[in-house]
């Protein structure tokens, strides 16, 4: 396939034609075309990340809009990368996003382009431009550039080279494209409106001087396109009918439509739609560097990073992630999405899909006084009520165990219904027992419980009597429980918006101190000893855990997924009853 012609590109196999997808204004449009038969029936999107960083959520929503539309009308979605900044480029950016879109559940097949595969033929229409007096070579430097250009009030003005014959235009760009002239010296502008309304047909920069190797090209080339010149060329070359950006590009359009309509190309047409925002969390690629380049975070893939690899590693399905893309919706306003929606539908896809098995995070010891000291029962334990066909596992039961430090208190508030002297609880799977002392070592502090056990109620059964109790708690067996590395994350930031500083404040100063807790050694079950990276689990009670790329063979690291509580869930449920959505 030659892209750079599309007259020539060869024939694929048409995609199954997908489920019909909520109904939304760009969909709207799509179907509106397809009536119309405007581009003989074609839907043809594309994802066009500059390799300058890792995806993140925000990315994800675009991507499953892009995919989803295509797959919907039996269309088609390239990849494209729009490497046109070598100085911020890296191939690790580019195989990053390769993978993410791979995981999130996409595939361009055959068509993964680069804008660099276009820098000629883009070239050659900056001449053409250069040609019918359309563009000009400006000497200004960027400052004076920004000075010419005005405000949202006052026109621009013209750059005293704007006069420039077309001669000395093919001539100064062919001295920039040769490497005659240092970096900043020079550049080319589009020659269109200094007095419009829209500060960007006020005779925007084509191409620049920047003598950087491309990740790509190497060395060929010295003058690199800036992104308004290229994205919309790059668009039609690959006739795509719909080119999908967020509303910050909405003033960009103008400019988009007036490069295809000067040079007579492929009427690509650009659509916007609100960008993805967090509470909680920031989408700027710009500054989630700044957050690895000063080790607030150990990578892109840190599980606190809104970055696809990010969220991989700490446990998101992709499944959840489409779903929540779904869910939001696109619109013509950006707005905020709160964390906890996002995290609901994590939790809602977990719960489908992840084992039940036990973990005690905060160890604290309990002695069965009265079970029988070289006994090991099996207990049965269903693996997830969700699924049936999950079926059932053995869970070892002895006279010492683990239970959370949490589920006992020598002296218990009001309300406190787990164990503590004197009360019988219920253990998951195994037996009613009722504590009788406790052992402390010298500072006070509970060392070790010693409880009782009913014989009668085996697998957690109430007893013949019908006596009840109003607690369950978890539990490991000590004898066979394994070590783990536990990752508790929280939000990465503190404040809502973490944008909003105090005055001469980054916005690092928001950064939340405690976003990670490392628990070691926790203690689970010995089921989870063949755990491999990415195995997702529901620690009962506890939340969603999935095992990090750190576990190797001896040593289980868990990240924290979410936790169980779902305060979304609760929303929706009063916004269903009639109360105000928050």
């Amino acid at each position: 396939m030659n892209p750079s012609n599309p007259s020539t590109q060869a024939v694929v196999k048409t995609p199954p034609v997908a489920a019909p997808g909520p109904s939304n204004f760009i969909r709207d449009i799509v179907l509106e075309d397809l009536k119309a038969n405007k581009y003989g029936g074609r839907v043809q999107t594309r994802f066009p990340p500059e390799p300058n960083g890792y995806l993140h959520i925000g990315h994800a929503k675009s991507i499953c809009l892009n995919f989803g539309l295509a797959a919907e009308f039996g269309g088609k979605t390239n990849l494209r990368f729009d490497d046109t900044n070598p100085s911020k480029e890296e191939t690790e950016y580019v195989e990053s996003i390769k993978e993410n879109v791979r995981w999130l559940g996409f595939d361009w097949e055959d068509r993964l382009f680069y804008a660099s595969d276009y820098f000629d033929q883009l070239h050659e229409w900056a001449v053409t431009l250069i040609k019918a007096g359309k563009a000009y070579v400006d000497d200004l430097t960027a400052d004076e550039i920004r000075m010419h250009r005005g405000t949202l009030t006052e026109p621009g003005k013209d750059s005293p080279y704007r006069k420039r014959s077309v001669e000395e235009n093919l001539d100064l760009f062919e001295r920039m494209r040769a490497g005659e002239f240092p970096d900043g010296s020079r550049v080319l502008r589009a020659k269109i409106d200094m007095a419009s309304p829209n500060l960007n047909m006020r005779d925007p920069v084509m191409y620049r001087i920047l003598h950087a190797e491309h990740h790509r090209t190497g060395n060929k080339w010295c003058i690199y396109p800036m992104y308004d010149y290229a994205h919309g060329e790059s668009d039609s070359i690959e006739e795509v009918t719909h080119s999908i950006c967020t509303l910050e590009f909405e003033d960009h359009r103008p400019l988009y439509n007036w490069f295809i309509q000067q040079l007579g190309i492929f009427p690509s047409r650009q659509i916007e739609f609100d960008r993805l925002n967090l509470t909680y969390t920031l989408l700027s690629k710009r500054k989630l560097l700044q957050l690895v380049e000063e080790g607030h975070v150990s990578g892109w893939d840190d599980p606190r990073m809104p970055t696809i690899s990010g969220i991989k590693r700490r446990g998101y399905t992709p499944e959840a992630i489409r779903n929540f893309c779904g869910a939001i919706g696109v619109s013509k306003t950006n707005g905020s999405i709160e964390l906890a929606m996002l995290e609901h539908f994590v939790r809602e896809d977990l719960n489908k899909r992840a084992q039940r098995v036990m973990a005690v995070l905060r160890p604290l010891k309990v002695v069965i006084d009265n079970y029988p000291e070289n006994q090991i029962e099996e207990m049965d334990a269903v693996n997830n009520p969700e699924d049936p066909s999950a079926g059932t596992r053995k869970v070892s039961f002895s006279r010492v165990l683990y239970i959370e430090q949490d589920d006992f208190r020598e002296d218990p508030p009001k309300q406190y219904y787990r164990l503590s002297p004197g009360r019988e609880v219920r253990l998951r799977y195994g037996y009613f027992v009722t504590c009788t002392s406790v052992v402390k070592k010298d500072q006070g502090e509970v060392a070790e419980v010693h409880c009782t056990y009913d014989p009668q109620t085996r697998g957690g059964n109430s007893p013949p009597d019908g006596r009840k109790v109003k607690s369950t708690i978890h539990w490991v067996s000590a004898a066979h429980a394994i070590d783990a590395e536990v990752r508790i994350y929280d939000n990465l930031f503190l404040k809502e918006d973490p944008n909003q500083t105090e005055a001469g404040q980054n916005f690092t100063a928001n950064l939340n101190p405690k976003s990670l807790e490392i628990l070691s050694p926790a203690k689970v079950e010995p089921s989870l000893a063949n755990a491999t990276v990415g195995n997702r689990y529901q620690f009962e009670r506890l939340g969603y855990f999935c095992v990090d790329p750190d576990s190797a063979p001896g040593k289980l690291v868990f990240n924290r997924t979410v936790a169980l509580k779902d305060t979304w869930a609760k929303i929706e449920k009063k916004t269903e009853k009639g109360s105000p959505k928050r």
